[in-house]
């Protein structure tokens, strides 16, 4: 490992250990851990997916929008290895989807339209249970080394205290309250996603990289402000005259 790669990983914990310990918003934490894991373990894009209390995924953060519909294709056709490494608590790694169409037909089909090659996924663990996947996504042909599948599967467990600050809070009640918690908060965010996708002609990943300055710029909680675009006590225009506003600071 050189030593600026080393760098930009120590770099990474250490916010993500501010982060924790200054309460930033989980959904705007693991977004921003999903484009980190795709920059520094040299993957495409990465996916995070996490199971509600019947056992049922749902995405929960991706660097990009091509992931982003493909780790919901997966969860839609209820096949590919994000969730059979949820189902089997073990990583899954798949060095080139090409020879994995007799297992995940449909899944190798859609990944191959979107350019995917490679899948490596990691099961997010809490003691003994697994809360979901990281998946990481590349356009080659290959597998991650050892030392990377564990820089990876460090990601994930930061992932799951994240979710789970409460070290106390080890009882299945308290972690589905937790877990339900973060879902719905991403659900607001996608509702205001969708809202100023519309109004200001953005893709999602534009509406959501709006939203996340928008919400550090005043300090507050990304839930928050998407909570209010929804409810319309925050219009979508003025957080839309907002971009422009700093796009015209900085020149």
């Amino acid at each position: 490992m050189n030593d600026h790669r080393e760098r930009d990983i120590t770099e990474t914990f250490v916010s993500l250990a501010s982060d924790l310990a200054t309460g930033v918003d989980v959904t705007d934490m693991l977004s921003g851990l999903t484009t980190s894991c795709a920059q520094l373990l040299r993957a495409t894009s990465a996916g995070l997916l996490l199971a509600d209390h019947n056992r049922t995924l749902h995405l929960m953060a991706a660097s990009s929008e091509t992931i982003r519909d493909l780790e919901l294709f997966q969860i839609q056709r209820d096949e590919g290895p994000c969730l059979d490494c949820y189902r089997s608590r073990t990583p899954v790694a798949v060095a080139d989807v090409r020879f994995a169409e007799g297992r995940w037909p449909a899944f190798v089909a859609r990944a191959r339209e979107f350019g995917v090659v490679s899948v490596n996924a990691v099961p997010m663990r809490l003691h003994d249970r697994i809360l979901g996947t990281l998946g990481l996504f590349g356009t080659e042909p290959g597998l991650i080394s050892e030392q990377d599948l564990n820089l990876a599967q460090a990601f994930a467990d930061v992932a799951s205290v994240a979710l789970i600050q409460d070290s106390a809070a080890v009882d299945a009640s308290r972690i589905n309250a937790q877990l339900q918690h973060a879902l719905s908060s991403r659900v607001i965010i996608e509702q205001a996603k969708g809202v100023l996708s519309q109004q200001g002609n953005l893709t999602m990943h534009q509406a959501f990289e709006l939203l996340r300055h928008y919400s550090r710029d005043r300090n507050e909680r990304i839930t928050d402000i998407a909570q209010q675009v929804v409810s319309r006590t925050l219009s979508a225009p003025k957080i839309l005259n907002s971009r422009r506003v700093m796009r015209s600071g900085d020149q």
